[in-house]
């Protein structure tokens, strides 16, 4: 099955966005065969004439299929902003990974929408999402109220209930590193996990989580192009996300917080805990570890 397959379900946004994300990955599975000189906008963030090129090709393409939608691109795209729905383009997520020829990086694209008169700094809602992979060619779409696919086929949150075993993600920033406060929660969740992951992609990240492949992401200061999509895909999978306290997740959230939904409160309590400066519950020893899980299946099957 190609990844643009989808099912006979009617789908409003998702094919047309589909076509549009595999050209975009296609210019960069190009791009990133030949190599790409790399600039930097800032202080230490990257970008390349594949992270360009393809947001053009994409603002193009959307202008030409939905002209009244707006385009929020993250290499400075802000088209039509007024209008009631707006496309989250992100066309290189994993620039840095890219640049130096790591092959984990992806194409994003959520859709929002807006209807009149919502106040500046409200969420809208997310009707649409496509993530698309082109060095593994899965392309994971959602709409609202329809599921989530990975290359046509549904996909769901995974049914892990516990953190111990689970296998987690996050991500640090390019910028402000040492501003950041994730290396102590990076550290704790390790410990207290099967893994944590910090692969470069958030949007992936979350894809990953709505397929099942992770139990949860978490971030601080995430941008709207590299979580719209996600977030969707997240939700119509099943899942759960929320900032670091538990409230409803925002656009501009500065915390993001992803899960299969079943671990969400346990990971809840730890951000609780760590933010007070609380001490946490022991690390349990492998017998210990082994112990709970023996106790939870006996639970299961009584």
């Amino acid at each position: 099955m190609s990844a643009a397959s989808e099912s006979s379900v009617d789908l409003q946004w998702v094919p047309t966005a589909s076509a549009i994300a595999l050209e975009a990955g296609a210019r960069l599975r190009e791009f990133f065969a030949q190599g790409v000189e790399t600039e930097y906008k800032g202080d230490v963030d990257l970008v390349t004439v594949a992270d360009r090129t393809a947001e053009k090709l994409i603002r193009e393409r959307l202008a030409v299929a939905f002209p009244e939608h707006g385009v929020y691109g993250e290499e400075g795209t802000r088209e039509r902003m007024a209008g009631e729905f707006r496309w989250y383009v992100d066309p290189l997520d994993g620039t840095t990974n890219f640049a130096h020829g790591f092959p984990h990086f992806c194409v994003s694209l959520g859709l929002e929408q807006r209807p009149p008169n919502t106040v500046s700094d409200r969420d809208g809602t997310l009707v649409a999402a496509v993530i698309y992979d082109p060095m593994r060619n899965e392309l994971f779409t959602a709409e609202r109220g329809r599921g989530a696919r990975l290359n046509g086929k549904p996909i769901h949150v995974s049914s892990i209930p516990v953190l111990a075993e689970s296998l987690i993600a996050t991500g640090f920033p390019s910028r402000k590193r040492h501003d950041s406060p994730n290396v102590h929660f990076y550290q704790e969740f390790t410990l207290r996990s099967h893994g944590v992951r910090r692969a470069g992609s958030a949007a992936l990240d979350l894809a990953y989580v709505a397929c099942g492949r992770l139990e949860a992401f978490w971030e601080f200061n995430l941008n709207p192009w590299d979580t719209a999509a996600g977030i969707l895909l997240v939700e119509e999978a099943g899942g759960l996300v929320t900032d670091f306290a538990g409230h409803p997740f925002q656009l501009n959230s500065h915390e993001t917080l992803a899960t299969n939904a079943l671990i969400h409160d346990e990971l809840l309590g730890f951000f609780r805990d760590l933010f007070a400066g609380r001490n946490l519950s022991p690390i349990p020893t492998p017998h210990e570890f082994a112990q709970r899980r023996a106790e939870r299946a006996a639970r299961l099957l009584s």
